[in-house]
């Protein structure tokens, strides 16, 4: 059975994916990616010259998604409960492919501050916390609306070791962002 070209093009991304949670981005070869596929480098070649293009693609994916939901946080009064439901939509990218991408952030953080795409990161969680959070408000709820999209990030590194079921983990997650969401 032969793969089109997008299908072959999402399973690169998916197994590099993969192998950078399992070994680190800077441990992985373009290589051991094409073998997990069993396709030639060559084959890989034509769809990506390089790993950084292919993490560069992922980031691409994740941003649209975080770009999308700051669209919709424009048109939204920045009521305590326009910020909870922004950050029920945001534990909502980290379902599926985006919670690869998030493990892969974390595991590989010093990499991932130079590839393409790292940069923006920075950008978006800080327009983020613009929504979630006024600027005069008390230095505790800027940290506490900050806080709400990191306990999204960081509950499955924090809690790898202790707790097996997925989806229990997010939702206990998202519990705990949407409690730091100030009231007021």
């Amino acid at each position: 059975m032969t793969r089109r070209r997008g299908d072959t093009r999402e399973q690169i991304r998916k197994v590099a994916l993969e192998l950078f949670a399992e070994q680190g981005y800077e441990k992985t070869s373009l290589r051991e990616i094409a073998e997990r596929l069993e396709v030639t480098k060559a084959a890989l070649y034509y769809h990506f010259k390089t790993k950084e293009d292919i993490v560069a693609s992922l980031f691409e994916d994740f941003h649209a998604e975080a770009t999308e939901l700051l669209e919709w946080s424009r048109g939204q009064e920045p009521t305590p409960e326009a910020r909870r439901e922004f950050v029920r939509r945001y534990a909502e990218i980290f379902q599926g492919p985006g919670r690869e991408m998030i493990r892969f952030m974390q595991q590989n953080e010093p990499a991932v501050r130079e590839l393409k795409g790292g940069a923006n990161m920075r950008t978006l969680l800080q327009s983020f916390a613009e929504f979630l959070t006024e600027e005069e408000a008390p230095l505790q709820d800027q940290i506490r609306a900050r806080l709400s999209i990191f306990t999204l990030h960081m509950a499955h590194f924090a809690m790898r070791d202790t707790v097996s079921d997925e989806n229990e983990l997010q939702a206990a997650a998202l519990e705990v962002a949407l409690d730091l969401i100030p009231d007021a």
